[in-house]
């Protein structure tokens, strides 16, 4: 079942792309005592996610912190090495914290699986976004397939 709101945000270990290299990072980590907004995309370097979908959330970070998020978060089911490599590409710095589930097992314990194994990509991340403050669910929203509306930064500056 998805996650919704109400819902705490399940333990799991994640790890993030910095600019010191892999880090492991727990869920709890990143949610304890914080306002976090966490999306997730099909893939790294896939055309929405670069072109719009990360960008997007880049050049809202700071709408979004004055509206009170500490933390923006971006995961993907791809290797941390894939993520670093795509933070990289992208120009981030510290304005988003990007997210790897290598396995998808945090994004299997949301139930934002998608499965795309006929396609040849194996199980994926839906494109969502969530809000969480303390760790509790307050909005969450899954696109359509190909779709790109209820998840990108300027919704969810509506929401807050």
């Amino acid at each position: 079942m998805t996650i919704q709101p109400g819902d705490r945000i399940p333990s799991a270990t994640l790890m993030a792309a910095t600019a010191d290299g892999p880090k492991e990072v727990s869920t709890d980590e990143i949610f304890a005592g914080k306002t976090v907004v966490l999306f997730g995309v099909p893939g790294a370097f896939t055309p929405t996610c670069s072109a719009k979908h990360l960008p997007g959330f880049v050049q809202q970070r700071a709408a979004l912190q004055a509206k009170g998020v500490d933390t923006v978060a971006c995961m993907s089911v791809n290797d941390v090495f894939v993520m670093g490599a795509w933070r990289k590409d992208q120009g981030i710095n510290e304005e988003v914290t990007l997210l790897a589930d290598g396995a998808a097992a945090f994004t299997k314990a949301l139930g934002l699986e998608f499965d795309l194994t006929g396609r040849g990509l194996g199980v994926r991340c839906q494109r969502f976004v969530l809000v969480a403050k303390d760790g509790v669910v307050s909005h969450v929203a899954v696109e359509a397939p190909g779709a790109f509306e209820v998840s990108k930064a300027e919704a969810v500056l509506e929401k807050l």
